[in-house]
């Protein structure tokens, strides 16, 4: 009886090890496409998480990537992306356009352009996507300019990053 203890613990500790612990993280890349002047923007989110975010945040269930999906998801999703997702180009404001959102398997990607940027000198980036409901949030935000590469990796606690090219 005693060793049977031993043995159940054995086996159901590692069982709650994984399942206890998730990841709250979403990517975010960056590119600026010289030849047609505009930043190109795809952010994923784990639709689960997106999901208890917009339903705390509205007070209802969306039933995210189901058939039973509001009718109205893509205006939630640009209002939410507009709260929660800014850039800054050469230290103005800049506002991208919502091109569309595409699910796979567990994952929502958002694609936006900022169009007419002739020359890229600077650029931030400030996402708070989900950190209100997950405390652990990482947003990476993954910066691509000519052969240039950053990567960022952004928390409650520091919410932006600064990338300059001068």
């Amino acid at each position: 009886m005693k060793y049977q203890k031993y043995v159940i613990l054995l086996i159901i500790a590692p069982l709650l090890a994984f399942s206890v612990h998730k990841y709250y993280i979403s990517l975010c890349e960056v590119e600026y496409v010289e030849e047609k002047k505009s930043v190109q923007i795809i952010i994923s989110h784990f639709i689960d998480d997106l999901e208890i975010t917009l339903n705390n945040e509205h007070k209802k269930d969306f039933f995210l990537a189901t058939n039973k999906e509001a009718k109205n998801i893509q205006e939630i999703y640009e209002d939410y992306l507009h709260k929660h997702l800014k850039f800054t180009i050469n230290q103005k404001p800049a506002q991208y356009q919502f091109i569309g959102k595409e699910y796979d398997d567990d994952l929502v990607r958002f694609y936006l352009e900022i169009p007419n940027v002739q020359k890229l000198n600077s650029i931030e980036i400030e996402n708070t996507c989900l950190i209100k409901d997950f405390e652990d949030q990482q947003n990476i935000i993954k910066i691509k300019v000519k052969k240039f590469n950053k990567t960022f990796y952004l928390t409650k606690s520091n919410v932006k990053g600064l990338l300059k090219f001068q």
